[in-house]
């Protein structure tokens, strides 16, 4: 069988022999999570304490350790499943690099997680870290990992769930330049994803695995954004978020959305959704209904109390790095994504231009800004490190 990548988070059934009765799975899944462990603001970034009191923060692990467990209950059969990039920007990421989000991920029961582009942000060392952390399979079928001694043995190319008397088999990808978008070294290849699927699907049904007894194999191609993982539609290619989602009309489409027998979902990013798909197979193997939504993770979802205390707990030492005071805004600086992604953006000179003045005394004379570390607009206000982190994260640029 030939497999074609879909959008998002792909479910189709690649291999099956005949079952007793109809099977049933729900599909929990989050994406581009970003260590957004606190809440967040409509505009994705950090909550401020008048939105707290006002009840407008979203997501936050609290918020999702909670909403996970009433899903969970809701289903007969179900996993959970991440699509990569747990990493980058907050400062909880910076000071405490993987540990933090393996636990924060242990804490959730994830079932399985793909590698996204950020994870390789640090280099092999601190996802060698989170992966020997972590109590589940970490895969990623497109990235030849032979030559990095520190990695062999710990990614798989895919994964094995068993669940409901069936063995689910998960296929994830990562975008073909993660070598320039983040740091993985010298010593690892990014392949292309169709060949690189396409040849785990072939290895799956060689392996026997269409021999099992209520078997089917779950093909799960992170084809969204930067994180689950390949950047939107194939045609479009691109590093973006997408929405998909039953009730808001900002969504980019229906969740799920149906390409041909293929569900197509996408749970946005930063931990503001949670997606939720039930799927129906029948003893073919098809693909009898598929049904869900993008669940938000308002102030309608009571926070979990335990993981309220551990992220109080874990934020502490980070209070004072947040407060310090590094410049003064005397106006708005422009920096949304819709601006910052499409054009120049004031954000974007100022973000290059302290990275000039860091290295001026080094005849350095050309700064460059992805733009995907760009996050939102800052207010004419004095600026501090937490600021900074909250707006415009560059990992090249704030030092503490």
């Amino acid at each position: 069988m030939t497999v074609k990548l879909f959008v998002y988070i792909a479910i189709l059934v690649v291999s099956a022999v005949s079952a007793t009765a109809e099977y049933s799975l729900t599909i929990l899944h989050t994406n581009d999570f970003y260590a957004r462990f606190e809440p967040i603001s409509k505009y994705d970034s950090s909550c401020e304490a008048e939105d707290k009191t006002a009840g407008k923060c979203f997501g936050g692990s609290t918020r999702l350790v909670t909403a996970v467990v009433q899903a969970r209950q809701r289903a007969a059969n179900s996993i959970l499943v991440a699509g990569g990039d747990q990493f980058q920007r907050p400062l909880f990421c910076t000071y405490y690099k993987g540990t933090l989000a393996a636990e924060m991920v242990n804490a959730l029961g994830y079932d399985a997680m793909t590698v996204g582009n950020h994870e390789f942000d640090d280099g092999p060392q601190v996802l060698i870290g989170f992966i020997d952390s972590v109590k589940f399979p970490v895969w990623i079928s497109n990235a030849d990992i032979g030559g990095e001694a520190l990695l062999l043995d710990k990614i798989v190319k895919s994964a094995f769930i068993e669940r409901g008397g069936e063995t689910l088999g998960l296929i994830g990808l990562t975008p073909l330049d993660t070598g320039d978008l983040a740091s993985p070294g010298d010593n690892i290849r990014f392949t292309d994803p169709v060949a690189a699927v396409q040849r785990e699907v072939d290895q799956l049904t060689q392996r026997g695995v269409n021999k099992l007894l209520f078997c089917r194999i779950l093909a799960m191609a992170w084809t969204m954004g930067r994180g689950g993982h390949y950047g939107g539609r194939c045609d479009r290619g691109g590093s973006f978020q997408y929405f998909l989602c039953n009730i808001s009309d900002r969504a980019e489409g229906p969740y799920p959305t149906m390409i041909g027998n293929t569900a197509t979902v996408s749970a946005y990013d930063y931990g503001k959704f949670l997606g939720e798909l039930n799927v129906t197979f029948n003893d073919q193997g098809d693909i009898l209904g598929a049904d869900g939504d993008a669940l938000i993770m308002d102030v309608n979802v009571p926070k979990d109390v335990a993981t309220v205390q551990r992220i109080a707990k874990t934020a502490e030492p980070l209070q004072s790095i947040r407060e310090k005071i590094v410049a003064q805004a005397a106006s708005g600086i422009v920096g949304a994504r819709a601006e910052c992604r499409a054009q120049e953006c004031t954000m974007g000179f100022l973000i290059t231009d302290a990275m000039l003045d860091r290295v001026k005394d080094q005849g350095v004379q050309i700064a460059i800004q992805n733009s995907g570390g760009i996050c939102a607009r800052l207010d004419a206000v004095k600026v501090t490190i937490g600021a900074f982190y909250r707006f415009a994260v560059s990992k090249y640029l704030i030092n503490f």
